[in-house]
């Protein structure tokens, strides 16, 4: 490494620090940018030094976006009256791609992990409550996408709970039965279960559970 030229070494130790990328591939893709043309690698270098400054958090749903609203926010075919709250961008690019779901969304941007001290006031859970109780009876249903691993649960389960003890929540349906069968505000979570291929023997108890839970007839 030392007999390389100092901005390569220094290209190849930050491609390092992306995730997934280990010496090897480092060292592929900062040599890959010594063979493209020049102009296009000062056009990619102009790309990544404008990348944070045009890229804004939709004030709606914290989608990234280069408006205030995002493209996403600002369609009006959209289903605005259904919320599906995710952890981050990622999940609501995997939502998109298969151009089914026509509802909005929320970006939390993380997930609630007491064990590396993210609690709720460290990702957007306050702005979703907010959003729910301006929206009032325009909201017709909240699609809780957080993953299912633990930390997605306990997040799920808290944004639940969050919503169920809003005052207009329990004003409206006092008792959980009414609650439960009247509120014109749906809670609902993604089904989650055996992916398609996969063979009973290796799936975990979890994941049959998850699967039992969402079946369907026939």
């Amino acid at each position: 490494m030392d007999s390389l030229p100092r901005s390569l070494r220094k290209t190849i130790e930050f491609f390092e620090k992306f995730p997934s990328i280990g010496p090897k591939t480092a060292k592929r893709l900062a040599f890959f940018l010594l063979k493209i043309p020049q102009d296009d690698l000062e056009g990619f270098a102009d790309t990544l030094r404008n990348l944070k400054r045009t890229s804004l958090l939709c004030k709606t749903c914290f989608n990234l976006s280069e408006e205030d609203i995002c493209s996403i926010c600002a369609d009006e075919k959209r289903n605005k009256s259904t919320i599906a709250v995710v952890e981050d961008v990622l999940d609501l690019l995997s939502f998109e791609m298969g151009n089914k779901y026509k509802g909005v969304y929320h970006v939390l941007h993380g997930k609630i992990d007491p064990l590396n001290y993210v609690g709720p006031d460290d990702i957007r859970v306050g702005e979703l409550i907010m959003r729910v109780e301006k929206m009032g009876d325009a909201l017709s249903e909240i699609i809780l996408a957080t993953n299912p691993t633990l930390e997605g649960e306990a997040t799920a389960m808290y944004i639940k709970n969050k919503l169920k003890s809003l005052p207009r929540w329990e004003a409206n349906f006092p008792s959980p039965e009414s609650r439960s069968q009247n509120a014109k505000l749906k809670i609902t979570r993604l089904a989650y279960g055996l992916p398609i291929g996969a063979d009973l023997e290796y799936a975990d108890y979890m994941t049959i559970e998850r699967a039992l839970e969402g079946r369907r007839e026939y």
